[in-house]
């Protein structure tokens, strides 16, 4: 995996992505802006914002920045925010690198991206530092089957992630040892529970 690899998934995917995943992933969007409980006032940043799906779950007076490596996919995003200009902002950006200083965010969301980007370790480390101490940390994704018929089929497609655009093979034990986050509570999320979201809270400074 690496990123142009993913700028080249999501460009043949950002025309049909809504069309495909935008029902199955939707149950998850609305659960975790849900979990969020943004209030007025609030900064948030959406890692891998995408299409920008999720933005309508977002309660007014919620200040919304989110970012991409996509810039077909923020293509269709930008479309979507219509007369909400002034509290959602969208850049591309990579989210291994983010352009904003420490501590700028009371909460950072990433759905659906740990599992794409080239180096998640990064990425998690990059949102914990533009998150304020003691703020919270969401994060949705696949995470890969220890057994059964799912995990079989995970490993007849990890040959393929760069054309998929994610890594199939992606163990939630792995990923939380890497990312030595506070973890205050996981859940299944979508259809047959397959993903999962992690609530985490930033350390205190």
């Amino acid at each position: 995996m690496d990123e142009r690899s993913v700028v080249t998934a999501y460009r043949r995917l950002s025309g049909t992505y809504d069309r495909f995943f935008g029902p199955v992933f939707e149950q998850g969007r609305q659960v975790t802006v849900g979990k969020m409980d943004c209030q007025p006032g609030d900064r948030v940043l959406e890692v891998g914002v995408g299409t920008g799906l999720s933005l309508a779950h977002y309660e007014e007076g919620v200040q919304v920045v989110g970012i991409d490596v996509s810039p077909d996919m923020l293509e269709h995003a930008r479309a979507r925010v219509n007369g909400s200009a002034d509290r959602i902002t969208l850049q591309l950006m990579d989210a291994q690198s983010i352009d904003y200083p420490d501590n700028s965010f009371d909460k950072v969301v990433a759905m659906y991206v740990v599992s794409v980007a080239p180096d998640p370790k990064k990425v998690i480390e990059e949102m914990k530092r533009v998150c304020k101490p003691g703020g919270e940390l969401f994060i949705v994704n696949h995470f890969s089957q220890g057994k059964g018929p799912m995990a079989s089929i995970e490993k007849l497609v990890s040959p393929l992630s760069k054309l998929v655009g994610f890594r199939p093979s992606f163990p939630l034990d792995g990923f939380l040892r890497m990312a030595d986050l506070h973890v205050l509570e996981t859940r299944p999320v979508n259809a047959f529970g397959y993903w999962t979201l992690i609530h985490a809270r930033n350390p205190d400074a």
